[in-house]
């Protein structure tokens, strides 16, 4: 299984709402909001390299409502 964690600023207030709609998207297999340099922190699991950066870029998360910027960090 490959993973990853994104670090995820979402515009002020978004918070809860981003992270309802973070776990509805397959992969995402936890997500947190947090306190610090960023909002929330989401790890997502895929069979393979393929589905994750199909998950990563394909734009599903930057097209949740609310999400300002990410930081992908791809687990070796």
């Amino acid at each position: 299984m490959e993973k990853a964690f994104v670090l995820i600023h979402t515009e002020t207030g978004k918070e809860n709402d981003v992270l309802k709609e973070l776990k509805k998207i397959e992969g995402v297999e936890e997500a947190f909001i947090v306190h610090g340099g960023y909002d929330i922190v989401a790890k997502l699991v895929a069979k393979n390299i393929e589905k994750l950066k199909e998950i990563v870029y394909s734009g599903r998360l930057k097209k949740i409502d609310g999400i300002f910027a990410t930081r992908t960090l791809i687990v070796l």
